[in-house]
């Protein structure tokens, strides 16, 4: 996987819109589920392949920070083989001199190459650099994009159980509505009212009767009277 490739995934993976996904899914839960899962792979992934990027940048950090001393120890060389050839020239055979110079050619050669590499391995850095830092902190985004999968999923589920048990309850008081004439409960109170009424019914004939009972019995009390009152008026 190229780099290129790699910042562009994590990027778009990064910018993407939980909500808007979550309007057009018909089943909001499981599609967290499933984006939890593919988040948490690619993340995977992807700190794998940032992984090899740091790593090639580190060893072209290395291999530039060779160059540069590489090309510090040929500048040394080449001065003393410099010197030496100047010390050879003044008390010496002139051979000898020139092959010292020779030497210090040499020495600035190889430190001007390694110069070169150096200074051409400075822009790469640079932008190999770059492109790190972003990986860096597209994986960032992505970790906060998962944290923010899960406590979405977590607050849906945790709402979607709370809507049912608020639904089962509404539906068990509409069952036990004392209001409806149709419930259960109201049908056994107008039982409970007919027995009672009844009840009051047996009461108010029984006393009707007993009133009765006292009425014929003052009646018989009169007519006792009467016939002892006749009894006394004849015997005077």
């Amino acid at each position: 996987m190229t780099k290129q490739t790699i910042l562009g995934r994590v990027t778009q993976l990064a910018r993407a819109n939980i909500n808007a996904l979550l309007d057009q899914a018909e089943d909001p839960q499981k599609m967290l589920d499933q984006l939890i899962r593919d988040y948490t792979a690619n993340i995977a992934e992807a700190e794998e392949a940032v992984a090899t990027t740091i790593g090639n940048l580190r060893l072209l950090e290395l291999d530039h920070k060779e160059d540069v001393e590489a090309a510090r120890e040929w500048g040394v060389k080449a001065l003393a083989a410099s010197r030496k050839a100047d010390e050879m020239r003044g008390s010496g055979p002139a051979a000898e001199a020139d092959r010292f110079d020779n030497l210090a050619k040499v020495a600035l050669q190889r430190q001007l190459r390694s110069e070169k590499e150096a200074k051409a391995a400075e822009p790469v850095i640079a932008l190999q650099t770059e492109v790190v830092d972003k990986l860096k902190a597209g994986l960032v985004q992505m970790k906060t994009k998962l944290s923010e999968l899960a406590s979405k999923r977590d607050e849906l589920v945790a709402r979607a159980k709370s809507a049912q048990a608020q639904n089962q309850m509404m539906d068990a008081v509409k069952n036990i509505d004392v209001l409806d004439p149709t419930s259960e409960l109201s049908r056994f109170e107008e039982k409970v009212r007919r027995e009672e009424a009844r009840a009051m019914g047996k009461q108010e004939l029984a006393a009707s009767s007993l009133d009765a009972q006292f009425e014929q019995l003052d009646s018989l009390g009169d007519d006792a009277e009467i016939e002892a009152r006749l009894a006394a008026m004849k015997t005077r």
